[in-house]
């Protein structure tokens, strides 16, 4: 059977390219009314271009997520345009990489800013939203990165360490206001990051950003009486366990 969003407004942050455009998309497809965010306004219309093509609905919203104001009027938007909120799918990230004991401060600033701020923050306004109808679903893209440590990737993995402390808190506290918080960890995904941060990986490889757009809807088909803490979904040639 396949899935059925149609009454659910969906905010998906990062959704211009890679892994935010195939959740974006995925999610239209099933009939989700979707929120694409991203800083670069252009790829994010063409984004919601292609879902209103495809007979689904869908607006572009430029933010950018490190700022507290930017992130105030995107949800502050979403309130006013459609009343509720149902899904927020974090996504967005930032990659710095390099030693850590040559990494610059202002790098890190970016990284943590982007990727562990941006997220509380999104959290932040979604879970306001959603307790008010006492539902909905919040999925923090995080990264295997968010329990291994890579060498030249410190200021990443600690951020994604921290979205996945963040995200075990709101589920805890979440919870007893029917709304489910969820994290996928995903192992080397064809994009612009994973192309710069693991040069070393063979494209071939790689997964594509639809298998993990694929997670996001298996939460999404799960009854109210699941809940799942995390998926951590590798490279088929990579190490098991």
């Amino acid at each position: 059977m396949a899935l059925q969003l149609n009454d659910c407004v969906a905010v998906v942050t990062g959704a211009g390219r890679g892994i935010g455009r195939a959740i974006a998309v995925a999610l239209g497809q099933a009939g989700a009314t979707v929120v694409a965010t991203a800083r670069t306004l252009e790829q994010l219309e063409a984004v919601a271009a292609t879902i209103r093509a495809a007979g689904g609905t869908a607006v572009a919203v430029r933010a950018d997520l490190a700022s507290a104001g930017d992130v105030a009027a995107l949800f502050a938007h979403v309130e006013s345009q459609f009343g509720r909120l149902d899904i927020l799918v974090n996504n967005a990230g930032l990659g710095r990489f390099g030693p850590a004991v040559e990494f610059a401060i202002s790098d890190l600033d970016q990284v943590v800013g982007v990727n562990l701020r941006g997220t509380y923050l999104c959290c932040q306004q979604a879970a306001r939203m959603m307790m008010r109808r006492r539902s909905g679903y919040i999925i923090n893209i995080a990264s295997v990165v968010g329990f291994k440590g890579y060498p030249q990737q410190s200021a990443y993995t600690a951020a994604k360490h921290g979205v996945m402390g963040l995200t075990k808190c709101l589920a805890v506290e979440l919870q007893p206001h029917g709304i489910r918080v969820s994290a996928i960890l995903p192992g080397g995904v064809d994009t612009d990051m994973v192309r710069a941060a693991r040069p070393d990986l063979d494209p071939a490889a790689l997964m594509q950003p639809e298998d993990i757009a694929q997670s996001v809807l298996y939460l999404l088909s799960l009854s109210e009486r699941a809940a799942v803490d995390q998926i951590y979904i590798r490279r088929r040639d990579s190490q098991p366990f």
